[in-house]
């Protein structure tokens, strides 16, 4: 056992001696070349086996001048989102005979400039980098050295001439609030991202041209703005619940937003969803999981991984690649978050939520108010859609 157990691993010349043939022959085999007579591959073939001969794909990449390596930016690895994007970028790439590196960059510009650097002039081939940090002169700037590169989710707007993939989010929104339109809601708040973020200002257009086609003037008031955490959510809830006139419905511009408003809201005495309905974005592993089952926007994230590396082997192979700006159809699905508002409502000269009562309340569970700020960015979607990309809505009933 102990002999076996330190037999070293056959190399392709032990292969090439055993089968009778040349290296040459071999390698032409495991390449899977035509020029090879039929006998001698089957030879070949049962001699690998027989063997249990293992080619270093590594090595034999980078004699045919390949590392077969992608680096992929991201955040982070551990919140359900992004580890979701990683896993779908894995399996895309392994379609290609591709692996990934990944570059984790903590939300540190600096950090994110440094590992992009390393890459660029490392054996990567190209690059996917989820929400970056960098602008789109540096961007260019990268990919005027040769390097190619995808935008998966940008975090700001990209300009011409670099791909990128994200999912449908004005649309997304618009459904959102047509949803609770169609119950009845009018006074309907926004729990956003940070300001200037794509995804902050792509979807409060998406809200504002809903409320629009309802003849409803979006409110300042109504806009808290957080950092897509759940103490970010609970803390902008807090804010918007206890105005005089609260709102009887919000949209939170995540599930971790709205898992969060969710908490408040039952913390302040609301029930739900009979006294406030709340709809996310992004539908993630909770949004079914939490009471009650959230209503919630579905981004196609496997979808979008697969796109990103569709494009980045196109560049790879110097194919042209016909969309630069590629958006995917979201989905509404509809849980128990979200309901027709009582038929009886306070009235502004109704006694509101008591602040004093709420704050106490909020303090005793470290729930902090959030200031409401509205987004005054252009809309990253500035330079229309690419053709071919698909940016409607449908609705779906989920559970």
């Amino acid at each position: 056992m102990g002999n076996r157990l330190q037999r070293r691993s056959p190399t392709i010349r032990d292969v090439a001696r055993e089968a009778g043939v040349s290296v040459a022959t071999i390698s032409r085999v495991l390449n899977r070349r035509e020029d090879v007579a039929v006998g001698t591959r089957e030879r070949v073939l049962r001699v690998i086996r027989e063997q249990g001969y293992t080619r270093n794909s590594t090595a034999s990449a980078l004699s045919r001048g390949r590392s077969e390596l992608v680096g992929v930016t991201l955040p982070e690895i551990k919140s359900s989102y992004f580890a979701r994007l990683a896993d779908a970028i894995v399996d895309a790439l392994y379609e290609h005979d591709l692996r990934a590196v990944f570059c984790p960059t903590r939300h540190e510009r600096e950090l994110e400039l440094t590992l992009l650097e390393r890459l660029m002039h490392g054996t990567t081939e190209g690059a996917v980098l989820i929400l970056p940090s960098e602008s789109s002169v540096e961007l260019l700037a990268v990919q005027g050295q040769g390097y190619p590169l995808v935008v998966l989710d940008p975090k700001t707007p990209v300009g011409p001439g670099i791909p990128s993939v994200s999912a449908a989010n004005t649309a997304g929104a618009a459904a959102a609030t047509r949803h609770l339109l169609g119950l009845g809601h009018r006074r309907i708040a926004a729990i956003t991202g940070p300001a200037g973020w794509c995804a902050t200002v792509d979807r409060l257009a998406g809200i504002h041209a809903a409320l629009a086609e309802a003849g409803i003037e979006p409110r300042a008031a109504f806009e808290a703005e957080a950092d897509f955490e759940v103490a970010g959510g609970r803390a902008a809830a807090v804010r918007l619940v206890t105005l005089p006139d609260r709102p009887t419905a919000i949209v939170a511009f995540n599930d971790n937003l709205a898992i969060g408003a969710l908490q408040a809201a039952r913390e302040l005495g609301l029930a739900l969803p009979a006294d406030l309905s709340i709809v996310g974005f992004d539908d993630s592993e909770q949004a079914p999981l939490v009471t009650p089952g959230l209503t919630t926007v579905r981004q196609p994230l496997g979808e979008m991984a697969r796109m990103a590396v569709s494009l980045l082997t196109r560049l790879l192979a110097d194919r042209p690649v016909e969309a630069l700006k590629v958006e995917l159809a979201t989905t509404l699905v509809v849980r128990e978050s979200t309901a027709p508002p009582p038929a009886r409502r306070r009235q502004a000269t109704d006694e509101p939520l008591a602040p004093a009562a709420t704050a106490t309340a909020a303090s005793r569970r470290g729930v902090r108010g959030s200031g409401a700020r509205r987004a005054a960015s252009p809309s990253c979607d500035s330079n229309g859609r690419a053709a071919g990309a698909r940016a409607s809505d449908s609705e779906s009933a989920g559970g």
